[in-house]
C-alpha cells in the first residue's frame, strides 16, 4: 500500500503539476489489482456458500407420516404339491400301453398303462393245472381211505368173532391212518397252490396300472414300449400330484429360526408374480438342519390353497414371516433415533425441529420396527419433523447403516 498511495495521489494531483520522475505507475497495474481483489472476494463467497450448503446437508430432516410397518423374517424356497404319489410297476415286462401325458387330469382307478401279461397268464394256467392235479390226488386218496376204513371195520368184526388175527386188524387200522396223513398232506399242498394262484392273479392284475389317486400328471419317466425290470426295485412310470393344495418349503437361517413360531402368519410371492401377495400360516419346522456352504439352514413349511392353479411345482418363492405388524401408525426413520439414557427398552431420543427452526431433544416410545422405520407409540405426531443423524453418527452409535429390507 505504501507504493500504491503515491500512484493514487499522482492520479488526483492538480492540473499543471508535473509527475515526479521515478514514481510512475501504469493503469494496467491498477486494473490487475482490482481483478485480483474481485477474484479473492468471489472465492471467499463461494467457500462460505459451500460451507453453508454442507452444514445444511448434514442437518437433514424427515417428516413423521402415517403408514404400515412389520417385523419380518425373510426366507427363500420353492413350491411343492401337498400330496403326490409316484406310480410304479410291480411286475416286469414290456410297457405295451401308456394312456397318460404330462398335464392330464386323472381320476382314482383310471387305467394309465398296461404291461405285457402273456408270461404271467401262462404261469397262472400252469398253477391252475397243478392245483387240479392235486385235487385229483386228494379224491383218489379219499376213496382209498374209505376202502381202508371199510376193511378195518370188517377186521374188527371178525376179530370179535375170533375169525381173524390181531395182526390183520392192526394192518387194516394202520392203513386208514396212513391214508389220513396222505390226505392231510395233499390238502396242505392244495392250500399252498391256492396261495400261489392268488399271487399269480395279483401279478396279472398288476399288469394293468391304475391311478392310485385323483390329481394331475406332473412328470413321466417311462415311455410306451419300454421294458420294465421290477426284480430289484419298482420302476417309476409317472407322478400324480394334487395341485389343489400346495406346500411351500423355505429355508431359514439358524439365526432366524428361534424367531419362528408354529401358526404365525406368513406372506409370500412367487418370482413370476412379485406384486401378488399370498398369505398362509407356518405349519412345521424340520428339526434336522441342512448345511449348505457352511451355512446352517432349517426347513419351514406352510400350506396354501391353489384353486386357480397359479402355483406350480418348483416355483421360486420369497416368504416373509410376520412377527409383528402395525397399520396406519406414525412412522419415524431409524436414523433419527438415539438410545435414551436410563430409559425402558422401548424408549428412544429424537431431535425434533420446531416450526421456528429451533431443535429440541425429545424422548419417545416406539413399537414395531423393521429395517427402515419404527412405529411411534407416543411422543411424536404426524407432520412433525425430526433431525436425521449422519451416517457416521449412526455407525458410531448403532453399528452401521440400517440395512434396506423388503416392505409389505
Amino acid at each position: 500500500m505504501s507504493e500504491l498511495a503515491p500512484s493514487i495521489a499522482t492520479i488526483n494531483r492538480p492540473a499543471g503539476v508535473r509527475r515526479p520522475k521515478g514514481r510512475h505507475r501504469p493503469g494496467w497495474l491498477v486494473g490487475l489489482l482490482v481483478v485480483l481483489l474481485l477474484a479473492a472476494a468471489a472465492g471467499g463467497y463461494a467457500w462460505w456458500r459451500g460451507q453453508g450448503q454442507a452444514a445444511q446437508e448434514s442437518f437433514r430432516t424427515a417428516e413423521i407420516v402415517r403408514g404400515e410397518v412389520a417385523d419380518l423374517v425373510s426366507a427363500l424356497g420353492t413350491v411343492e404339491p401337498a400330496s403326490y404319489v409316484d406310480v410304479g410297476a410291480q411286475v416286469s415286462g414290456q410297457l405295451t400301453k401308456l394312456n397318460a401325458a404330462i398335464g392330464d387330469q386323472v381320476q382314482e382307478g383310471q387305467l394309465l398303462g398296461e404291461i405285457d401279461s402273456r408270461v404271467l397268464q401262462s404261469r397262472l394256467a400252469t398253477d391252475i393245472a397243478e392245483r387240479d392235479r392235486l385235487e385229483g390226488v386228494l379224491a383218489q386218496q379219499e376213496a382209498q381211505r374209505a376202502l381202508a376204513q371199510a376193511q378195518a371195520e370188517r377186521q374188527q368184526a371178525m376179530f370179535r368173532g375170533n375169525a381173524t388175527s390181531r395182526d390183520e386188524l392192526d394192518i387194516a387200522e394202520a392203513q386208514v391212518r396212513v391214508l389220513d396223513a396222505q390226505i392231510q398232506q395233499t390238502r396242505a399242498q392244495i392250500s399252498g397252490q391256492e396261495a400261489t394262484l392268488a399271487a399269480d392273479r395279483a401279478n396279472l392284475s398288476f399288469t394293468k396300472i391304475a391311478a392310485p389317486m385323483t390329481g394331475t400328471v406332473v412328470s413321466m419317466t417311462a415311455v410306451q414300449g419300454q421294458t420294465l425290470n421290477a426284480n430289484q426295485s419298482a420302476p417309476i412310470l409317472l407322478r400324480i400330484a394334487d395341485l389343489a393344495t400346495m406346500t411351500v418349503e423355505v429355508q431359514v437361517s439358524e439365526a432366524d429360526q428361534p424367531k419362528l413360531e408354529l401358526g404365525m402368519k406368513v406372506r409370500f410371492n412367487t418370482l413370476g408374480r412379485p406384486d401378488q401377495q399370498l398369505e398362509a400360516e407356518l405349519r412345521q419346522i424340520y428339526p434336522t438342519p441342512e448345511v449348505v456352504n457352511n451355512v446352517t439352514l432349517y426347513t419351514a413349511l406352510f400350506d396354501v390353497a391353489n384353486p386357480d392353479g397359479q402355483l406350480l411345482p418348483q416355483m421360486s418363492v420369497q416368504a416373509f414371516f410376520i412377527r409383528a405388524e402395525a397399520n396406519d401408525v406414525p412412522l419415524v426413520p431409524l436414523t433419527a433415533l438415539s438410545p435414551a439414557p436410563g430409559g425402558a427398552g422401548d424408549e428412544r431420543e429424537v431431535r425434533v425441529q420446531r416450526p421456528s427452526g429451533e431443535v429440541e431433544t425429545r424422548r419417545i416410545r416406539i413399537g414395531v420396527t423393521d429395517r427402515v422405520n419404527a412405529e411411534v407409540v407416543s411422543g411424536l405426531e404426524p407432520g412433525e419433523k425430526v433431525v436425521l443423524r449422519s451416517i457416521a453418527s449412526a455407525r458410531g452409535e448403532g453399528g452401521g447403516r440400517p440395512p434396506m429390507g423388503p416392505r409389505l
